[in-house]
């Protein structure tokens, strides 16, 4: 635990959390990060499998977390799920968007082969989730925010198999830059983080995932990617007042390996 983290910058502070799994996510490290740092958290589910995995999860928490069922690829859904987050508190400070899918045989060919279907998937859970989620959430960021989400360095450039995933990444960083211009007069700040290769779930299905961590050790200038206590302390920086001037940024947290030309 970093020193920054132990000094509550969050608290007070009300967030809500979209996509952890289980105990490995990006999602739930940065979400252990901001209740470290203060925040009070609200998390989404999808499936009873889930479900059960994450009221695990918040136990360790030590009080009663609220969560809720939500399947971002249903406007519906998502307004419901912000009727409930309005019951528990009038207002809220902090959002993360750690929410990506695309069907797995589209994440180990060519990007040639992609079908129209796995492309609108791709993107609407990728990427159009988190304009969808802004939406419904900015009524109740009364005092601002910090709207966080994750992303990867195969938006911008070529890492084989990862496919329409790259491109829904695209997708989501310039999203992202449209909703800081949008809610930047609210005080509401958007941002992503790039993460380096980090073992999670999600990870796994992508095809050459062992080579790519190998990769990084060999080319990034630390020798390294990250682990998930380094995303949750830059998830906390970027939640906090710190960041108070840091909207529409890609934040970089991949041992350097961005930099690299050769």
């Amino acid at each position: 635990m970093t020193e920054f983290m132990t000094q509550q910058v969050l608290a007070g502070k009300s967030g809500v959390v979209f996509g952890v799994a289980n105990k490995r996510s990006i999602a739930w490290a940065i979400a252990k990060a901001w209740a470290a740092a203060g925040a009070r958290l609200i998390f989404n589910y999808q499936g009873e499998r889930l479900r059960e995995n994450l009221e695990e999860l918040v136990g360790e928490f030590g009080e009663k977390t609220p969560f809720f069922p939500c399947d971002v690829s249903s406007d519906g859904e998502i307004k419901t799920f912000f009727e409930k987050v309005r019951s528990e508190t009038d207002q809220v400070d902090l959002m993360l968007h750690s929410l990506a899918f695309a069907p797995k045989e589209a994440l180990e060919g060519d990007f040639l082969s992609t079908t129209r279907e796995a492309f609108r998937v791709a993107h609407d859970i990728s990427a159009y989730s988190l304009v969808a989620l802004a939406r419904e959430i900015t009524p109740i960021m009364t005092n601002g925010g910090s709207i966080l989400a994750m992303t990867y360095y195969g938006s911008e450039k070529v890492v084989p198999h990862y496919n329409v995933m790259g491109v829904a990444k695209a997708s989501l960083e310039a999203s992202t830059r449209y909703l800081a211009y949008d809610l930047g007069p609210k005080k509401i700040r958007v941002n992503c983080i790039s993460a380096g290769p980090v073992q999670t779930l999600a990870a796994r299905g992508i095809s050459g995932f062992t080579q790519m961590l190998k990769h990084y050790q060999e080319r990034a200038p630390l020798n390294r990617s990250c682990d998930a206590a380094e995303l949750g302390a830059t998830g906390v920086f970027l939640a906090s007042d710190g960041a108070a001037a840091i909207t529409g940024q890609v934040i970089y947290v991949d041992g350097g390996y961005q930099i690299m030309g050769m």
